[in-house]
């Protein structure tokens, strides 16, 4: 019973108290969507690809390098990337970042 009487008492105020602001169509209206533009942000600029396609990375990384040490085998990684213009790092006892790690 309550629940009616507020619902009753709710539509009068409704009708005698004018809505500051309308309320727009539902989110999920047919209304809404055909109002609505969608705001997409600014197409980024794709920039090319300049690393190595992944038939070149696959072959590298898939070479017979099993009868190296760890340390052959990525200074032979790293050759292999260097052949095609591609720096690869790649970290050894006694390279540079040790050096410098040690002045800092």
């Amino acid at each position: 019973m309550r629940d009616a009487i507020a619902h009753i008492l709710s539509w009068v105020l409704h009708l005698f108290v004018p809505q500051t602001h309308r309320r727009g169509p539902g989110r999920h209206s047919a209304e809404h969507f055909a109002t609505v533009t969608t705001m997409s942000p600014a197409p980024r600029r794709q920039q090319p690809w300049t690393g190595p396609s992944s038939e070149d990375a696959r072959a590298i990384f898939q070479a017979d390098v099993s009868h190296l040490t760890p340390e052959q085998r990525e200074r032979y990684w790293a050759a292999a990337f260097a052949e095609i213009g591609v720096e690869y790092p790649y970290r050894c006892e006694g390279d540079h970042f040790a050096a410098l790690a040690a002045s800092a």
